[in-house]
């Protein structure tokens, strides 16, 4: 396929096709769409097997595999990508992954991209909702599952490190506040679980707006791209390969936000209005919950076990499939998928993942072409800076709460430290990392290594005290690399 028009858009927002055989590596960028999904296969195919660690280590697999690894696209659009998808409702790692698929395989490649992505752990909880609900007990989980925690954080740990350092010195100070106030929420006792919702929303707003003064005025504090012609013509000429590819105008857009708004009213009218159809009823819980929730992950646990406890299971179903939802790898609104299967059979638990998915696969899509024709403009990308940041900080603030989750002993922090140099100071792709903590956990664990064996008054301290040596041991690798 030639190359695009560089001066006419065509009217749904995209470009016309111009002829340009001198150009080869046009020629490659505009390779026929069968071409762009297979390309788009072949670079995701393993995620949904890989990607153990909840949504925030997802962001770092993905950063590491495709834009690090396969260079699959460029960094810059893939913090705007992140950011932007930090600020919508729904799962922000898939989204995040069916926005970086789109910008290769248009809607196609990110609709195939998603089914790859959810489908394996999907596949996973619907069985155990209908067969096997306690197949995993939370507190005692499989042994080749010890490892992946502290692998994935250390992951978590080598992606802020790296998204850290390019922030400017407004940026760091954004980032900064925005990892203090979500170790605050999550970890006080008198602030509401839920209140992440609010919270995160307006850290994100806050750091955009914050850039976004500071941009125009007099003396600006942090720093802001400043291109020259000949650059500016070449990122117009990059974001019209980016819409070709994508394939979605404005009216596509905005016909997606429409079609997101009427399903959501007009499912929540149907159950107020009185219509008892069961699987009406699931997915507008489900639908609902989706719409509201942003950041995704385990955010929403609270607001689904106020729709689903005590009416569709008890208290220990509900945590028995949130454990085996966390110790797999995909998206952790598959999660939705054991509530609906254990309610409701096989076809509620595809109801129920629909329901959840959703909003956030439907708003991704009006998200892109909105993207693409406002990324140019300076007052945008100062707006995307503060964006960034503050979901950096977001991500800094996890690392915290993370670590003290999935590091619980001598091994788990072997692991940690381990993976962390392999992934930081000698590049080890993502899945190799996880799958290295998953052998090694697995061996600690068979042969009881690395488990405090002190009283419990003496153990505490003393994993406090190893878990500190760990963080400063592990900060010198990451400052390595």
């Amino acid at each position: 396929m030639p190359p695009i028009d560089e001066e006419t858009p065509l009217k749904n927002g995209t470009y016309a096709v111009v002829a340009d055989e001198d150009d080869d590596e046009d020629s490659r960028d505009y390779a026929p769409l069968t071409q762009r999904i297979q390309d788009t296969i072949k670079m995701y195919w393993t995620l949904g097997f890989v990607a153990f660690g909840g949504p925030t280590a997802h962001i770092a697999i993905f950063q590491d595999h495709l834009v690090r690894v396969h260079e699959w696209i460029a960094e810059d659009q893939y913090l705007e990508l992140f950011a932007l998808c930090q600020g919508l409702p729904g799962p922000t790692s898939t989204q995040l992954l069916i926005g970086t698929a789109s910008t290769h395989g248009g809607m196609l490649g990110g609709s195939i991209a998603f089914l790859m992505w959810s489908l394996p752990g999907f596949a996973v909880v619907t069985a155990a909702s209908l067969y096997l609900y306690n197949i995993i007990d939370a507190s005692r989980p499989p042994i080749w599952l010890v490892g992946v925690a502290p692998a994935a954080v250390a992951l978590i740990f080598k992606a802020f490190y790296g998204f850290g350092k390019k922030l400017d010195d407004l940026g760091v100070a954004i980032a900064v506040f925005a990892a203090c106030v979500s170790v605050l929420i999550n970890n006080d006792e008198h602030i509401p679980g839920n209140s992440s919702q609010i919270v995160y929303p307006m850290l994100l707003i806050g750091g955009g707006s914050l850039t976004l003064f500071d941009c125009y005025s007099s003396k600006p504090i942090g720093t802001y791209e400043q291109s020259s012609s000949a650059e500016s013509v070449e990122k117009a000429k990059a974001d019209r390969k980016l819409a070709y590819k994508i394939g979605l105008g404005i009216y596509h857009g905005l016909f997606m936000f429409l079609l997101w708004l009427g399903i959501l009213v007009g499912s929540i009218t149907l159950v107020q209005r009185g219509c008892t159809n069961v699987y009406l009823e699931i997915f507008e819980i489900f639908f609902r919950v989706g719409s509201l929730v942003f950041g995704g992950g385990v955010v929403i646990v609270p607001m689904l076990q106020n729709e689903v406890v005590p009416k569709w299971m008890n208290d220990d179903q509900f945590f028995q499939g949130l454990a085996l939802a966390q110790s797999l790898p995909g998206p952790f609104f598959n999660f939705a998928g054991f509530l609906g299967g254990t309610y409701a059979g096989f076809w509620g638990a595809v109801v129920a993942n629909i329901g959840l998915m959703g909003p956030g696969f439907i708003l991704i899509f009006a998200m892109l072409p909105f993207w693409i024709n406002v990324r140019r403009y300076a007052w945008f990308k100062a707006v995307i800076k503060g964006l960034n940041a503050s979901a950096i900080g977001l991500i800094g603030g996890s690392c915290v709460f993370l670590y003290a989750k999935s590091v619980r002993d001598a091994a788990d922090a072997i692991v940690f430290v381990f993976c962390g140099a392999l992934a930081s100071f000698y590049s080890l792709g993502a899945p190799q990392t996880i799958a290295t903590g998953a052998l090694l956990g697995g061996i600690f664990a068979f042969f009881g290594l690395g488990q405090p064996v002190l009283t419990h008054e003496i153990s505490g301290d003393f994993v406090e005290f190893e878990v500190f040596l760990s963080i400063l041991c592990t900060g010198g690798l990451f400052m390595r690399s």
